[in-house]
C-alpha cells in the first residue's frame, strides 16, 4: 500500500492564489475599535516564511522570549515596525526576519501580501508570504526569540484544528482563534493572519 502523503496545499496553489489576490487595507474604523482614542497608528511588516518539509509546505513561526515589553512568550511571525530606511512593509518584514531568525534576504522569494491587519498594540500589520528557496539554518536572536518551529500548512488549513471562542474587549464580545500545535499555542493576531492566509488560498 502506498502511504505517501500528497499535500493539498502546494507551492503552485499558494503562488497562484496570491497572484490573484488584491490585499485589503485596514480601515480607520477597524483600528479605532481596538485601540485607545488618540492612538497614532504605526506600520509594520511580518514575514510568513514557507519551507519544504516532510509533510509538504511548512510555515515558520517563532515564540518570543519572556522578558519582552509586548508579546512576551507569544507565538508570532518574524517581523516588526518599519524603520526609516525600509522602503515598505515588505522590506521591513525581510529585514526583521534576518535579524530575528537569521534568514538571509537573498534566500527569500516574496510571493505576495495578505490583507493588512490592525492590532491592539497600535499597528497596521502587513503579512508578507515568502518561500525560502535554499536550505537555511535558522538561528534565533536570543534577545527576541526563544524558539523557532515549523507547522505543516495542510494542518493549519484544516478547519478541525482551529479552536474558536469569545472574549470581552473594551465592553464588546470579540471572536478569539487558537491553534494548539504540539506544545505551542498560536493565537491572537498570528492566528487571525493564518486564517486569512487560508481564506486567500482555499477561497473559504
Amino acid at each position: 500500500m502506498d502511504d505517501t502523503r500528497h499535500p493539498t496545499v502546494t507551492l503552485e496553489r499558494v503562488s497562484a492564489a496570491l497572484d490573484a489576490h488584491t490585499p485589503r487595507q485596514a480601515t480607520t474604523e477597524s483600528f479605532s475599535a481596538i485601540n485607545a482614542p488618540g492612538t497614532t497608528p504605526r506600520r509594520a511588516g511580518v514575514l510568513c516564511p514557507l519551507v519544504s518539509g516532510r509533510e509538504g509546505l511548512e510555515l515558520v513561526l517563532t515564540r518570543r522570549v519572556d522578558h519582552l515589553r509586548v508579546h512576551a512568550g507569544q507565538v508570532s511571525f518574524p517581523g516588526g515596525r518599519m524603520d526609516p530606511e525600509d522602503a515598505d512593509e515588505t522590506a521591513a518584514a525581510v529585514r526583521e526576519a534576518h535579524e530575528e531568525i537569521g534568514l538571509p534576504p537573498q534566500h527569500v522569494e516574496v510571493l505576495g501580501r495578505l490583507n493588512e491587519m490592525p492590532t491592539i498594540t497600535g499597528f497596521y500589520v502587513t503579512p508578507v508570504v515568502a518561500v525560502v528557496r535554499k536550505p537555511v539554518t535558522f538561528v534565533p536572536n536570543p534577545d527576541e526569540v526563544a524558539t523557532i518551529f515549523q507547522v505543516p500548512l495542510d494542518w493549519l488549513f484544516d478547519e478541525a484544528n482551529l479552536k474558536r471562542s469569545e472574549r470581552v474587549w473594551q465592553g464588546q464580545r470579540v471572536p478569539m482563534y487558537q491553534f494548539d500545535w504540539e506544545d505551542q499555542m498560536i493565537w491572537g493576531a498570528t492566528a487571525k493572519m493564518i486564517i486569512d492566509f487560508r481564506s486567500v488560498v482555499l477561497g473559504v
